[in-house]
């Protein structure tokens, strides 16, 4: 598969949702039609189709359902990927029940917390005993994990992912956490990224 930006692939589910919207009426689109139509540069949306798709037919451009086939493909949403989540407070139960994720072919599965007490989430989601992660983990083949835990127990909830078979960490712990270099991790700054925002403002006054 070619490699797509994060900019690139935060695009591809606005092209799909709009193709999906055509099908009926549209056998073909080009990148003209679908630059003008979403409102985007045509240089750009050419860009990203040719990451996906490759480039169109002169004159007819792209078979609509084609490109929607890969679209789908390239977003993983032919074959879910299932993903958990450890800390199932107010943040980890927001993204529990995040419905975007499905966009990009990502769906968590469930949380889990030391809280036995708390059953499901808003939608309805599992949150299971954190005594039942390793179990689930080998039964689903889990490939990644989210961690919503406070900073004191966010490296003990990262190795015990990494004894999981979890190969990629999504890390919102407040901390800096070592990992293997055969696992992948990501370290979401919130704090950080809503700072920088401010430091925009600043510079804008």
């Amino acid at each position: 598969m070619k490699s797509i930006t994060k900019a690139t692939l935060g695009r591809l589910p606005i092209y799909l949702r709009y193709l999906k919207s055509i099908k009926s009426i549209s056998q073909n689109i080009s990148a003209t039609q679908l630059a003008k139509a979403l409102d985007l540069g045509e240089v750009q949306v050419r860009k990203d189709l040719a990451s996906v798709s490759g480039k169109g037919r002169p004159k007819t451009g792209y078979e609509t359902e084609e490109l929607i086939f890969q679209l789908e493909s390239c977003l993983g949403q032919k074959d879910t990927c299932q993903v958990i989540l450890v800390g199932a407070g107010k943040l980890g139960r927001a993204l529990l029940d995040c419905e975007g994720f499905k966009d990009y072919g990502i769906e968590i599965v469930a949380a889990f917390d030391i809280d036995e007490s708390v059953h499901y989430s808003a939608a309805g989601k599992p949150i299971y005993p954190l005594s039942e992660l390793q179990s689930f983990c080998f039964m689903n083949s889990i490939k990644i994990g989210i961690i919503t835990v406070s900073e004191n127990a966010a490296q003990e909830i990262c190795d015990l992912m990494i004894k999981c078979n979890i190969s990629a960490i999504w890390s919102f712990a407040r901390c800096e956490l070592t990992f293997p270099e055969n696992v992948t991790l990501l370290q979401e700054n919130l704090e950080l990224s809503l700072a920088h925002l401010h430091n925009k403002i600043l510079r804008r006054d």
